[in-house]
């Protein structure tokens, strides 16, 4: 029997497997802990991180949807200044559902192509 932890281990590997960052499209990776939610862009062939945002550096008090949301919009403000319109969308072993969604839905309003 395989825990919650090892089975999104097991979904993330098989999902890298299939998808990688380049230049022209980078990958959008969100990690999202028990109280915080993080998302990055990165270009896998060079190994580098184009943008981040995380909701550690906001002062809401706010569900952690709305949270999501508004780490969504940053994530797709800042990759927009980096030159960054297209993005692979990887969501790192967890369901496309809840804050994941939000932040994804979030980040498709603001601009951002996926």
């Amino acid at each position: 029997m395989t825990t919650k932890e090892e089975r999104r281990l097991k979904i993330k590997r098989s999902v890298r497997n299939k998808i990688s960052g380049t230049t022209e499209r980078p990958r959008l990776t969100v990690f999202r802990s028990n109280k915080q939610i993080y998302a990055q862009v990165i270009d896998d062939t060079t190994g580098k991180t184009l943008a981040s945002a995380s909701s550690l550096k906001m002062e809401v008090s706010a569900p952690k949807k709305e949270v999501a949301i508004k780490v969504g919009e940053q994530i797709a403000k800042v990759s927009l200044e980096a030159g960054v319109q297209t993005v692979v969308f990887d969501r790192n072993g967890y369901l496309y559902h809840g804050r994941v969604k939000q932040l994804a839905d979030a980040a498709r309003n603001s601009g951002l192509k996926f």
